[in-house]
Order: C-alpha cells, then structure tokens, then sequence
C-alpha cells in the first residue's frame, strides 16, 4: 500500500479530533440565533419581501456550514480497515489492557468464561483479554458492522496460513448482537466505539443493550479527549439511572473505576470541563516510522453489577504527582466528589504514606480511607500549574 505512513497518521488525527455528532434540536437552536442575530445585525423587519427572506436563509445555512463540525460515518473497507490496523491497533491495546489490570488488580477472585467487544475493529480487545484472562475465557464473541474489518481481525488471528485455526480458541466474529435478552457475558467491552455512532439515542440504546447483556463487568474505553470523556460520562449516567422499563438483572450497577463515586463528575464544569484522561505507554507495532515507545492517551469507564459494598472508596489521583524535598503534591478525585489537592510529608503523615504515594502515578488510587481527615486538603489552584511545570523541567534536566 502506498504512503501507508501518511494515511496511518492522518486517520490517527482524524480520529482524535473527531466530535461527536451534532443533535438535530441543537442544530436548530443554533440556526434560530443565527437567524436573530442576521436580523439584528442587517435591521431586517418581520415584512420582509420573499427574495429578501431566502437570501437571509441562505446566509444562515452558510454560516451553520462554517461554524458546525459536519460528522461522517466511517465505512471500513478493505483498504481503510488496514490503515486503521497499522495506526490504532497498538494504542487500543495498551489502552484496554490497562482497564483490564486495574479489574484483575482489584477483583483477584473474578475469572470471566465470556467476553463480547462491540466493535471489536481488529480484535485487540481480545488479544488483551487472552493476555490476562486466556486460561478462563472460553467463548470470545466480536462484533463489528463492517465484514472488511472482521475479515482481517479473523486474518490476524490465524497467523499467515490461511487453513490455520485461530490461534485464540473460540473467538467468533458476526456482525450482530446476540438477539435474546437471556444471552449475557461475564465481561462486555467497547472500545472507541461509541463516537461511531451516529446520534445521542442510538448511544443511550446501545449502551442499554451493552449493559443488558453484562453479567459481570462492562469496560468502556474513548479517546481521551473532552469528547470521550463527555461520552463515557453519558453511559455513566444512563446506566446508574436506571432508565429501563424491563429490568433484566435485578442487582444494581456501580462505578467501579475510575470514579471513587457516583455523584457528576467534578471535571465536567460548565465553565471549564476537563477531559479525565489517563497515560499508558507500549511498545508500537514494528512500522520504520514508529518510535520504540509511544503513549496512549485514553478515558475509561468499569461499570459492575452489585452493590460495591466491599470497594473501598479510595481517592485516585488525577495528575503527576509532584516530588519536592520532603513533601509530595498530589491531586485526587475524592469520594465527596470533589477535587482536591493534598502535600504530604513524612512527618505529619507517616513514611508509609509518604513512600506509597511518591511512587503512585497518575490514575492509581491512594489508599486513604478519610482524605479529610488524614490529609491536608485545598482546592485545586490554577495558579500552581505553571510553578509546577517549571520545577518538573527542572526535575528532567
């Protein structure tokens, strides 16, 4: 294939800039202002002349043009389907196999038979899961709507020899959901996924289907972005509310990560939402313009059924923790809901906190039962990020 490289690297940006699609009521909100605000500004009366009022809906259908991020469904052909391979399969799983770790991490006991990944592209999703889970998972069933796609996933699993068995006994490939509500799966995953669909209902369904059919864990993986991030607090949202009229599995969901709660999430502020994202870096596929490491910059969501009653609900940390002489800055997602900023010592907070938490990263929970309490806490300052940047250039020099 021909500029493989180029192609590889304008669909990884394409995909990480890539919005979700604009609701038809939104889209006319926005040309109702468009419209006021053309009258305003031209001084057009309500008595306006035929020609004169087509003219001011062609200015406001030009201007939506302009101003409106136009979404298009990707359709995965053969060709297409390969430059998605060579650009986003590596990322996808060191991203999955991530969310993956922090479930086999926390729920020892928890030995899944089933898997179900809803898009499952190139089939990364059960690579990772193998990796983690290979001598318990009997049955992993992959679903995605373009056949192009399910052909090379099945391709990779075979290897070279095309009369080979897949190498991964008992992977299926259809291009469907199981239609029967009583069909369910220990674990159920999809993985940059959601922004392939094309409206906020055919979201909700989906992720009511999606929830329907877990047993045990439902794992969603997006970009990183405001965009994943606002996409995974959506399914968020439906699935804890609870909006469905027939109730398949009476056990109730919870968060388990990377929230410490279910109440908003302190990111989403209508003055400045931030994107809770977290870093994973691997080894890229072998292509000669890959680096021998790349980073991943990923949003998750674990959804559980059950009460969580036994889940601790320690703060995570939500950005680098910051090493200064004798003292640690670190920021946490609380079980209150809030953001918080804690410093840490060895000699108001013992060594054993003080070690574990200079050697925690970014995403890993602090094990603090009563951050309150036990820890020094002020919001989080603005003004603080550039002193820190500063003493981290320092740090790495």
């Amino acid at each position: 294939m021909r500029n493989l490289e180029q192609r590889t690297k304008a669909l990884t940006n394409y995909l990480w800039s890539r919005k979700r699609p604009m609701e038809t009521a939104d889209l006319r909100r926005k040309a109702q202002k468009l419209e006021q605000k053309l009258r305003e500004e031209n001084d057009v009366l309500s008595s306006l002349k035929e020609d004169n009022e087509m003219k001011l809906q062609e200015k406001v259908v030009s201007a939506l043009r302009k101003t409106t991020y136009h979404w298009e469904e990707l359709n995965y052909s053969d060709e297409l389907s390969f430059v998605y391979m060579a650009a986003r399969m590596d990322g996808v799983f060191a991203a999955v196999f991530r969310a993956m770790h922090e479930i086999q991490k926390r729920a020892p006991d928890f030995h899944p038979l089933t898997l179900l990944d809803f898009g499952s592209g190139t089939g990364a999703v059960s690579w990772a899961a193998h990796s983690i889970w290979g001598k318990t998972i009997k049955e992993y069933m992959n679903i995605d709507r373009s056949a192009s796609m399910l052909a090379l996933a099945e391709r990779l699993m075979k290897g070279i020899s095309e009369d080979q068995d897949v190498c991964i006994p008992g992977v299926y490939f259809r291009q469907f959901l199981p239609v029967s509500p009583k069909v369910k799966f220990d674990l159920v995953v999809s993985a940059f996924s959601l922004n392939d669909l094309s409206d906020y209902s055919q979201r909700v369904e989906t992720v009511k289907t999606l929830w329907r059919k877990t047993d045990g864990f439902l794992v969603l993986v997006e970009n990183g972005t405001k965009e994943g991030h606002q996409m995974l607090m959506e399914a968020r949202d439906i699935v804890l509310q609870g909006t469905d009229k027939v109730v398949h599995d009476p056990r109730e969901p919870y968060v388990f990560a990377p929230c410490p709660h279910h109440l908003p999430c302190p990111r989403l502020s209508p003055d400045r939402p931030l994107p809770c994202n977290f870093i994973q870096a691997f080894v890229p596929l072998p292509f000669s313009w890959n680096p021998p490491q790349k980073q991943e910059i990923f949003s998750y969501l674990i959804l559980r059924r059950g009460s969580g009653e036994l889940e601790q609900p320690w703060p995570r940390v939500t950005k680098p923790v910051l090493c200064r002489p004798r003292h640690i800055h670190v920021h946490l997602c609380c079980a209150d809901g809030s953001l918080q900023h804690a410093v840490i010592t060895p000699r108001k907070h013992g060594r054993d906190l003080y070690r574990c938490a200079r050697n925690s990263q970014s995403g890993d929970r602090l094990p603090v039962l009563n951050p309150d309490s036990e820890l020094d806490l002020g919001e989080e300052r603005g003004y603080m990020a550039q002193d820190h940047k500063k003493n981290m250039d320092k740090d790495h020099s």
